[in-house]
């Protein structure tokens, strides 16, 4: 039956195709289950297709899964056609790369977990998505997951540091179990890791078949019996080693491994653990007497007719790089060849000749290490080999003293005669490659008899024929083509039965097909050509990469940290992205540009930014931070990625513009005034504005006090931030003034206040905060109102200021108050309610106390200016009157004139009169002179006359 998907508008289409298409075309398949898997493992699930038309064209695959606790509810996963295919829990895990879809060709993919979860259990389904239209075949295909606890325990008997002499024996013990409920077997391993090397070395293991394997370089004393590893009981595993030796030391540790059988019969590592490390020291013998072990190992041991043997000659002692020795290897009692203390090769005379045919090479390829190749081989060495070692020491006259021989034990070689060639080739299917990427192609040759050249070819869709790309001919000597002279091109043999080509910076017109011809020479001479080929498709580079530009969060508040991301996806290539931010509607400005080889080259200040690079398997991600956002990193920002070619760079499409918005903080600001004030007039009034809260307390403040007049507002005075005035209004200057005092509180100061300052006065403040690159902004600006009635008091006061004029100890001022009544009246009232002041040093006032009706008049000072002369006389210098002040309490009758006289400087009385008030402006203490005294006199005119004077410093 045709599995059609799950699209229910294509069943029409998919039963008309299961009726006509016969036997199902098209067949998806996947690991058979269950497959049981460790928690925190990672999971691989193989995918494959076949019978699609286009076998060549990369299909695509969606994988699905269901739950045990919900099997009708399908969960979507992942999906190589689109990137959002996933619900959230997944799509999240795979946006990490926790879950992967590797393309293995153009027809199969494996699914990867990298850390399982136990809710990754559950029924697994592949899906080979259908662009062909119509359906026919199976296209899905099930396997269910069980996801079981880590039970595997290792440990080891010792982790402490351990120094043994070289020659003693050292035991080891290992303990491995597991408790899991599934058929599992265990393998164990011995490893040492040596100071200075990467990778650790293999003692000897016991596999999961329970067959033992020693290690590269220690089989020579397994073979002896000197190593061992015994499985005591259940779960002991004990290491002996009989006799170690100084290349044994370095840190030991045991390795278990739990193995599974899937359904399909293969075994599976589900959990791997290492036991603790143990640092062994191992001492060497006296120098003066180094001990000496040779070891030869043959590879292959058992090989045909015509291939390549390789003995190697392993030198093991104290200090053997300082030493020289001659070494030899040996067939039975027949010497092959033997290279001498200064590297000199001599080759016994019966293999002279193939020696000279490049059938016998020998050399030292490092101090302990020497190497002997015999291709092709023949029957007739067959045999057993052994590694002869002379020491040799340097005498005075340079001659060189031969000490005594030390043989290796012997080596069986076996050779089988070969008949038919049996050679045969496979080549690895290509696939697609990106452009400007390198081709990495492998062939494999089995069945060799003899000696192997390789011819890397290709034939592009213009070409008739192939043409040749490099070759390597049987003594490994490469030629490259004319053509590829110019290009990045390697031809390499890893191993004796592989030929890789390397072709780099590869280029839209390399597509085509390769051919690998390999040819066999036999020592009888006959040749043999096997050939195989394989489609590679280039891929331009504008299809493979893509650049988008995203930020977990494109509104900020100034202050905060901005993470932007530029995603280019595709292969791995040398690239220069450039990043750039457009404000408002002007041309953009660059940031900075990153150059392939990790070089930066800034535009803007470097201080404000950061940059880091995350390489993922599908994508590299270019991170851009902006370090304490202001208002000025608001805008478009974009990244532009080039690719670098040849040398040349190629410009991708630019990313999409990401708008950047910087904002505020929220406003905390905010004042309390004094709702309402009544005071009298010619009072002095303060109006307070006290901030209440704010948003910093590195806040400033600008604050501008308005008068309510005629129904509009009107500026009394502006401080900016700083306290400097901005604006204030000149004919008030003398009368109000403002301050700062701790909280902040500004408080603004009326001086004798007017009815006519009556009102409602509004204090505006602005916050102002700094942004990180030191540049101030307005937050907010908050308004509060004071009403302020002004009330006439009881008591009137009148002022009398001298506004121009000398002082100094020997000027007085003589001050006259006069007073024109509205109507005739007995003064003696007014008398006892009159009070004189002095505020300031020419400032006079004149208070009228529980104001009558009766006091209305015009009221007008007088101020005469005295003078000492030599011989101790006041003399009158100057006089002058100041305007009229109409006072109406209520008006009533006529005017009638009130004078006011005084004393003269000298003491004598212009009018004698009532004494009416005493007034010391001297500040001396004692008694009253004549000129600091008030009084008040009647006069027989018709007109009444006030007299005050008021003489002063």
């Amino acid at each position: 039956m045709a599995d059609c998907g799950h699209h229910l508008e294509d069943d029409f289409i998919c039963v008309l195709s299961v009726l006509y298409s016969g036997e199902a075309r098209v067949k998806t398949e996947v690991q058979a289950g269950p497959l049981y898997r460790v928690l925190g493992s990672p999971l691989y699930i193989t995918c494959s297709v076949s019978g699609f038309r286009s076998e060549n064209t990369d299909k695509h695959f969606e994988f699905r899964m269901t739950t045990p606790s919900n099997p009708n509810r399908d969960i979507q996963i992942i999906s190589s056609k689109d990137d959002d295919f996933g619900y959230s829990n997944h799509l999240i895990r795979v946006r990490k790369n926790e879950i992967a879809l590797k393309r293995l060709s153009p027809n199969s993919v494996r699914f990867e977990i990298k850390s399982l979860l136990k809710a990754d259990e559950g029924e697994y389904e592949c899906t080979a998505v259908n662009l062909e239209g119509a359906y026919d075949g199976e296209y899905s295909a099930k396997t269910v997951v069980k996801v079981i606890e880590d039970s595997l325990s290792v440990s080891s008997s010792a982790s402490t540091p351990l120094s043994l002499n070289e020659g003693e024996a050292l035991t080891l013990t290992c303990l491995a179990s597991s408790s899991t409920s599934q058929h599992t077997h265990l393998s164990v391993a011995w490893y040492l890791h040596k100071d200075g090397q990467e990778d650790a070395q293999p003692i000897i293991s016991l596999n999961r078949d329970f067959t033992l394997s020693p290690g590269q370089g220690f089989e020579r004393r397994y073979q002896a019996g000197l190593i061992r590893l015994d499985k005591l009981g259940e779960a002991a595993y004990n290491l002996q080693m009989a006799k170690v030796e100084p290349s044994d030391q370095g840190r030991i540790y045991c390795q278990a491994q739990e193995w599974i059988q899937d359904p399909d019969g293969s075994w599976y590592i589900i959990i791997q653990k290492n036991a603790e490390e143990m640092t062994l020291t191992v001492k060497a013998t006296d120098p003066s007497s180094p001990s000496l072990a040779v070891e030869i190992s043959a590879q292959p041991a058992a090989l045909q007719e015509g291939q390549e043997l390789l003995l190697s000659c392993n030198i093991n002692t104290q200090d053997v790089e300082k030493r020289f020795f001659s070494v030899a290897w040996l067939k039975g009692r027949v010497e092959l060849a033997r290279i001498g203390p200064t590297g000199v090769l001599t080759v016994a005379p019966e293999y002279s000749v193939r020696q000279k045919n490049g059938e016998l090479r020998a050399a030292r390829s490092g101090n302990r290490d020497y190497r002997l190749i015999l291709k092709p081989v023949r029957t007739e060495d067959q045999g057993e080999y052994i590694c002869r070692v002379w020491p040799q020491e340097r005498g005075q006259d340079d001659a060189f003293i031969e000490g005594e021989a030390k043989d290796s034990t012997p080596q069986r070689v076996n050779i089988s005669a070969t008949g038919v060639s049996k050679l045969s080739v496979k080549m690895q299917q290509a696939g697609n490659v990106a452009e400007g990427g390198g081709l990495h192609l492998s062939c494999k040759v089995d069945g060799v008899q003899g000696q192997l050249s390789v011819t890397w070819e290709q034939k592009s869709a213009s070409m008739a024929s192939f043409t040749k790309i490099i070759s390597i001919n049987e003594e490994g000597v490469t030629e490259i083509a004319e053509e590829f002279m110019s290009r990045k091109v390697r031809v390499m043999r890893p191993t004796t039965d592989n030929f890789t080509l390397e072709l780099d910076e590869v280029t839209l017109s390399d597509s085509g097909v390769y051919q690998c011809a390999v040819s066999e020479r036999k020592p009888n001479g006959k040749t043999h050509n096997q050939a195989q080929t394989t489609t590679v498709t280039v891929t331009s580079i504008d299809t493979l990469m893509g650049v988008s530009l995203v930020s977990r969060k494109n509104q900020v508040t100034v202050g905060e940290k901005l993470e932007l991301m530029c995603r280019v996806k595709g292969p791995h290539m040398p690239v220069t992205v450039t990043w750039s931010v457009q404000r408002e509607a002007k041309t953009p400005d660059t940031i900075l540009t990153l150059s392939p080889d990790g070089t930066i080259s800034w535009s803007a200040d470097q201080n404000h930014y950061q940059l880091r690079v995350e390489s993922r398997k599908t994508e590299v991600i270019y991170y851009l931070l902006v370090i304490g956002t202001s208002h000025r990193e608001g805008g478009n920002y974009q990244c532009n990625v080039s690719v670098l070619l040849k040398n040349v760079h190629k410009e991708l499409k630019a990313s999409n513009q990401l708008a950047v918005i910087v904002n505020n903080p929220v406003s905390r600001l905010d004042v309390s005034p004094i709702p309402a004030l009544t005071r009298n007039m010619n009072t002095d009034i303060t109006i307070t504005c006290s901030i209440v809260t704010k948003t910093s307390e590195s806040s400033l403040y600008s604050i501008t006090w308005l008068h309510e007049e005629n129904a509009g507002n009107k500026t009394i005075v502006s401080l900016d931030r700083n306290s400097i005035v901005t604006e204030s209004q000149a004919d008030l200057g003398q009368r109000i003034s403002m301050r700062r005092s701790k909280g902040p509180t500004f408080e603004l100061t009326i001086r004798q206040a007017r009815i006519s300052d009556k009102g409602s006065y509004t204090c505006k403040v602005g916050e102002w905060l700094q942004d990180p690159r030191g540049e101030w902004y307005l937050l907010s600006t908050v308004s509060k109102s004071t009403v302020l009635t002004i009330t006439e008091p009881e008591e009137v006061e009148l002022n009398c200021n001298i506004t121009s004029g000398a002082s100094g100890s020997s000027i007085f001022y003589g001050v006259i108050w006069h007073y024109a009544a509205n109507n005739n009246k007995d003064f003696r009232g007014l008398q006892e309610r009159l009070r004189l002041s002095r505020p300031t040093q020419k400032s006079f006032y004149l208070s009228i106390q529980k104001a009558q009706e009766e006091d209305s008049g015009t009221y007008w000072c007088e101020v005469d200016q005295y003078q000492l002369d030599n011989e101790a006389h006041w003399q009158l210098k100057a006089s002058d009157s100041g305007g009229a002040i109409k006072l109406s309490v209520k008006v009533t009758g006529m005017i009638t004139p009130l004078e006011v006289f005084c004393w003269d400087p000298n003491g004598i009385a212009i009018l004698g009169g009532y004494f009416l008030y005493s007034y010391n402006m001297g500040g001396g203490g004692g008694g009253l002179t004549p000129a600091e005294r008030i009084f008040l006199h009647t006069s027989i005119m018709v007109t009444l006359t006030f007299l005050c004077i008021l003489l002063c410093r």
